[in-house]
């Protein structure tokens, strides 16, 4: 099936649960960085996933009265072309994306009354932008004054993410492939980051061997700002300063992916900056490896969301408990929940066009189900700061790994364990010839 097929079907699965209303999407603005110099743009995941269409200034109208899907774009503008790139436009924009018309953004206010005029309901992303709430509210405003004309604004506002949310997590062949490519490109760049550490080196040059792998392997992006985490600083969850100096008998924790062609990796991997583990870091390790051990066995149709977290916590509690970190048994410090002290996050999210992609985690009060094409991460951690009751050998030691898994029919898949995990492997990896 070609790209342009599979958006029109995402469109026509989509206008099939409109009935007697209206969809409206609209692609994300451009955002100002500082005075006339703009953040490199990133399109929205929802107008992106029924449109394939990346540039700005775009609206997508999907009526479920007649079956159509109307896109709003920028018109052609030569001279702005020689400044900002090329545009599609409206004229060529049916052929290319397979949508029924295409009219330039400057008419969406002009259009957009007839638009939703007779619809009973409103299917938007409602609540997610100030601005554009206005914007929908001034056309169904607009439209209600007609009333003694005979005209119909819609009357219900329902979030059109809801719906979208149900297709988005279950991936299809062809995004689970862009994703395979996206994990490929993350594991060299992971490899490489491995091979360039030594002591004295500073987390910022390790994340530049992580972008020079991601764009020239192709990747437009990273999917999230990457975490370049020596020392201490692995015990900051979301650590982005990436500016310190790595010592010596530290762990260094990358928590780092490329976004391809809309899609994102997300990796996690926490080696030593020497090359060798101590005798502390490689218990530590061995415990977060084991619980992510489990919580991948645990991810398999008809399991429950919260099942691989459960297995990991069962592991990690348990060598909390071996170290000293806790006292007290397996299942009390469970109950308690005191095993948050050292790990208190989640053991994964879904992965897709977001990073935390779209999807609930539970449903009706229960937690979601695991279906075949789902695409989630499997990342326990271990994070033990200085404290006067932590051992010295276990304090500032930091540890996560993370994988990115597809669920089969079978149970799941890995995308990402090219990526160096075992201890063994680590070790050898780091010991190969390294350049400068």
């Amino acid at each position: 099936m070609s790209d342009v097929a599979v958006y029109a079907a995402r469109r026509r699965a989509t206008l099939a649960q409109l009935g007697d209303g209206v969809a409206v999407l609209a692609n994300a603005p451009e955002c100002l960085r500082n005075r006339d110099s703009h953040y490199p743009y990133r399109f929205d995941s929802y107008f992106y996933y029924l449109t394939g269409f990346t540039e700005p200034d775009a609206v997508l109208v999907l009526q479920g009265k007649t079956g159509r899907s109307i896109l709003f774009c920028r018109d052609k503008d030569l001279e702005r072309e020689i400044w900002d790139g090329w545009r599609l436009g409206p004229s060529a924009a049916p052929e290319t994306l397979g949508v029924d018309e295409a009219w330039p953004m400057a008419q969406l206010n002009q259009r957009m009354p007839e638009l939703l005029a007779g619809h009973a309901a409103l299917h938007y992303a409602l609540g997610a932008d100030a601005a554009w709430d206005r914007q929908v509210f001034d056309w169904l405003n607009g439209l209600r004054a007609q009333a003694r004309q005979g005209v119909h604004a819609p009357t219900v506002l329902q979030d059109i993410r809801t719906w979208l949310d149900g297709l988005r997590v279950v991936k299809e062949a062809g995004e689970l492939d862009t994703m395979q490519r996206a994990a490929d490109i993350s594991v060299i760049a992971h490899r490489r980051a491995m091979q360039a550490t030594r002591p004295g080196r500073y987390e910022y040059e390790i994340e530049a061997e992580l972008l020079y792998e991601f764009r020239r392997h192709g990747a437009q992006s990273v999917a999230y700002n990457s975490i370049v985490a020596g020392g201490d600083n692995a015990c900051i969850l979301h650590y982005v300063g990436n500016n310190a100096r790595l010592a010596d008998g530290t762990l260094l924790l990358i928590d780092a992916g490329c976004e391809l062609d809309g899609y994102a990796s997300d990796i996690t991997r926490t080696f030593p900056v020497n090359g060798r583990f101590s005798a502390a870091q490689r218990d530590v390790y061995a415990c977060v490896l084991a619980a992510q051990a489990a919580a991948i066995a645990a991810v398999r149709p008809g399991a429950e969301w919260n099942e691989p977290h459960e297995a990991a916590v069962r592991v990690l509690a348990q060598g909390m408990l071996d170290w000293g970190l806790l006292q007290g048994s397996l299942d009390g410090v469970i109950e308690s929940a005191a095993y948050k002290r050292f790990y208190m996050h989640r053991t994964g999210h879904w992965l897709g066009l977001d990073v935390h992609d779209a999807g609930d985690y539970r449903v009706n009060d229960a937690w979601q189900t695991l279906r075949p094409g789902m695409v989630l991460t499997v990342e326990p951690g271990c994070y033990i700061r200085a404290a006067d009751d932590v051992p010295t050998a276990f304090r500032g030691i930091g540890i996560r790994i993370e994988d990115d898994a597809v669920v089969t029919e079978q149970g799941c898949r890995l995308l990402t364990d090219a990526a160096p995990v075992q201890i063994a492997d680590i070790e050898q990896w780091m010991a190969a010839t390294k350049g400068d």
